[in-house]
């Protein structure tokens, strides 16, 4: 059973509609990414989902349990990070973990300690958090959001902020949490850098639609590659190229052509090249981002958007 499953979420805002009809599901020990520019209803979605907005259509069930037959039951589960964590800054680490820890029922001391050594905080939690780094800081959210033990984690652009080593060490931590203690986390941003290297999957949102799901393992496996050739004449290789239909010329530098070709078609055009008399010095296929996924999803309509990858 999911820990997590969306059916035809909607909401409106008077004629506006902000989240289209999204379905989605997120499973245990899963880290599933939420990725869009600004606007694109990530926020928003997460908001319905822990029910800080209220949605217009479609049902939302966390463990089996639909929030709004039993409230109390479903945020039982549920752990959430919405951007900056709110703290309390003049009081130490421990006592703001104290204090929202007795939110919950059957807290042990034990817990506590665990979560603390989790999240790296064990030699400064005894500080106030008005002396937290950022990074320090959410750490400590995250500490605020798992001491009950919850199946399911959500986190609107939690790096916001945060520099280079914050961004790591907070990757470090979500990687282990799917993958040892089994929670299943949804995370939105819009770094795509950072999405392809921490999640299993990616839906990709698009002015409120989901417009597609993504595995990052089969994205690597995409079956148009992209190849660099590198020959002595890239003007006759092009000119070749478009007598065939094996490929799409995608870019030109010195001696090297880029194509989006497909595996088997290689050796095909690289005969081709060879019978024309251009000298082949090398051919490399090059790794696939998520960049080049979420634009192949989007055929291209993002490049005005707001997007910082």
């Amino acid at each position: 059973m999911p820990v997590l499953q969306i059916d035809h979420l909607t909401k409106k805002i008077g004629k506006k509609t902000i989240v289209d009809d999204v379905s989605l599901n997120l499973n245990k020990g899963e880290i599933l990414g939420l990725l869009g520019p600004n606007g694109a209803g990530k926020t928003t979605t997460i908001r319905m989902i822990v029910g800080l907005m209220s949605k217009t259509a479609g049902t939302i069930v966390i463990n089996g349990v639909d929030p709004q037959k039993d409230y109390e039951k479903a945020m039982s589960n549920i752990g959430v990070i919405v951007e900056n964590p709110d703290l309390y800054k003049y009081l130490s680490g421990y006592d703001n973990l104290i204090h929202f820890s007795r939110m919950s029922k059957g807290i042990s001391e034990q817990r506590i300690k665990d979560i603390i050594a989790l999240v790296g905080l064990e030699h400064s939690i005894h500080e106030k958090v008005s002396t937290y780094s950022l990074g320090m800081r959410q750490r400590l959210g995250l500490a605020v959001a798992l001491v009950h033990s919850p199946s399911l984690l959500l986190l609107d652009e939690p790096t916001n902020g945060l520099d280079p080593a914050g961004i790591r060490e907070l990757r470090a931590h979500l990687i282990h949490l799917a993958r040892h203690e089994e929670v299943g986390i949804m995370i939105s941003s819009h770094l795509m850098s950072e999405m392809e290297l921490m999640c299993d999957r990616v839906a990709v949102l698009q002015q409120g639609k989901l417009i597609g799901i993504r595995d990052l393992a089969g994205a690597k496996q995409v079956s148009d590659l992209q190849v660099q050739f590198e020959v002595d004449r890239p003007e006759l290789a092009v000119q070749i190229l478009q007598t065939l239909t094996v490929g799409q010329e995608i870019g030109r530098d010195n001696n090297h052509v880029l194509l989006r070709i497909a595996k088997s078609k290689i050796p095909e055009f690289t005969q081709k090249l060879m019978e024309a008399g251009i000298q082949v010095y090398g051919v490399n296929t090059l790794k696939p981002t998520l960049e080049d996924t979420f634009l192949e999803m989007t055929e291209g309509d993002n490049k005005n958007d707001s997007f910082n990858s």
